[in-house]
Order: C-alpha cells, then sequence, then structure tokens
C-alpha cells in the first residue's frame, strides 16, 4: 500500500519538479539508463527522452563517450581494444572504472544469465589495464561471484591499486550493478618496474 502511494506521487509530480529529480539521479549515477529512470518516475519512455532533450543532457552512450575523454591517463599495459568494456577513468597505478553492458551474446540462452567468464574477464583486464606498465600480466586471481547477473544489466567495474613492489602489484576490482557489488577479486599482477609504491610515492624496491 505504502509502495502504491510512493508511485503516484512519483507520477504526479509537476514536470519541472520531475525534471529536477531526473537531473539529480543523473548526477549521481551517470551510467542510468532511461528504462531504469522510466521505473523510477513512474512515466513513459518517451517522457524521460523528452524531459532529457528539453534539459540538454545526452543519451547514455554519449555521456559514458564524454567521461571517456575526460580519462586523465592512456592504458600502456595492452591495447585499450583489448580492455573488456568501455575504460570511464583511468589513473594509473591508482584506480580504473570501467562499463561493461550485458548482450545476448554475453548469456546462456535459457536463462539470460550472463556467463562468468565474461564478468571475470572485465575485472581482470582492467586490473591489468591500471597498472602503468608495457609488461602486466595476471599471476592469480582470488575471485567470488556475489550474484548471477542478467541480460541487459550494466556491470561497472572499480579497480584499485593497493599496493605496488618490485615486479608484482596487488589490485582489487570490485563490480556493481547499481549500488549492488555482484563480483569480488583480488589480483596479483607481474609487471616490469624496479620501484615500489610507498605512501608518499615511489621508492627503490631494493632501498631500505
Amino acid at each position: 500500500m505504502n509502495r502504491q502511494r510512493r508511485c503516484v506521487a512519483i507520477e504526479r509530480l509537476p514536470k519541472r519538479e520531475r525534471q529536477q529529480r531526473l537531473t539529480q539521479a543523473i548526477e549521481q549515477n551517470p551510467f542510468i539508463t532511461d528504462e531504469e529512470l522510466m521505473k523510477m518516475f513512474q512515466v513513459s519512455i518517451q517522457t524521460i527522452r523528452l524531459d532529457r532533450l528539453e534539459l540538454g543532457i545526452p543519451e547514455l552512450r554519449e555521456r559514458i563517450k564524454h567521461m571517456a575523454e575526460k580519462t586523465y591517463d592512456q592504458v600502456r599495459s595492452l591495447p585499450i581494444h583489448e580492455v573488456i568494456g568501455d575504460v570511464i577513468d583511468l589513473q594509473l597505478d591508482k584506480s580504473g572504472i570501467s562499463m561493461f553492458e550485458i548482450r545476448e551474446e554475453h548469456v546462456f540462452s535459457r536463462n539470460q544469465i550472463a556467463r562468468g567468464h565474461h564478468i571475470f574477464s572485465q575485472a581482470n583486464s582492467l586490473a591489468v589495464a591500471v597498472i602503468n606498465d608495457e609488461i602486466a600480466l595476471t599471476a592469480s586471481a582470488d575471485i567470488r561471484f556475489l550474484r548471477s547477473v542478467k541480460l541487459g544489466e550494466k556491470c561497472i567495474a572499480k579497480a584499485y591499486v593497493r599496493s605496488i613492489s618490485k615486479g608484482k602489484a596487488k589490485v582489487e576490482v570490485f563490480t556493481y550493478v547499481g549500488d549492488e557489488v555482484v563480483f569480488q577479486g583480488n589480483f596479483i599482477i607481474f609487471h616490469s618496474k624496479t620501484k615500489s609504491r610507498s605512501e608518499g610515492g615511489y621508492m627503490d624496491a631494493d632501498s631500505d
């Protein structure tokens, strides 16, 4: 009953207020789709698209492209087309974000659930891409699949470099669908660096 009241309240929002909330929703989550906004505001997909048009807000693919253009660093460890998903942000040796949309070719036909190796590949390639070295290879991975991912869902992978020592880096990756963590991985990445990262920057790995 309470849920029905909330839906009615949202549906009856004045246009100006709905557009203000739509703008806020996209600012908080640039990856949100028109379909998700449609459900959030209980209006038609045409209404959402008209609202975006009036507000000058581009569609999801254009927003992603714009975010990618603002990426600070370029991938060094592998060709960009070999990174699974769209790289949205990259700060080498620090962190990275990519987005991967689950499509027909990524799922089991009988249940529309994504094949696990696609989810892993997104996280693994991002863990390699975030390393500032032309040679970076996955040595080991400790992974957990926390829930199934379905057709049409968008996986947002976030990688964090936890430490870098001579020849080895530890990278942690969390993959989200919305606000829910669906995958977690701890990767050991081999690289050719001869330096270690300390709290204040980099230092010789062999120094005291």
